[in-house]
């Protein structure tokens, strides 16, 4: 149990030292680049949403 509360206190460190340098030295998308990316969004989802009902019916 110990090992897993080391884990978890990790994650959160790293996320609070994380974020604020990705905020900070991030670059901002243009919205051609985020049109780009969204347009991939919903086929992933609906790829994934798939992969989860057959790995849940087969197993």
């Amino acid at each position: 149990m110990g090992v897993l509360f080391a884990i978890i206190a990790i994650l959160f460190a790293s996320l609070f030292l994380i974020i604020p340098l990705v905020e900070k030295y991030g670059t901002e998308r243009s919205p051609e680049e985020l049109q780009k990316i969204s347009r991939f969004i919903t086929p992933l989802m609906v790829i994934l949403i798939i992969a989860m009902a057959i790995r849940f019916f087969i197993s």
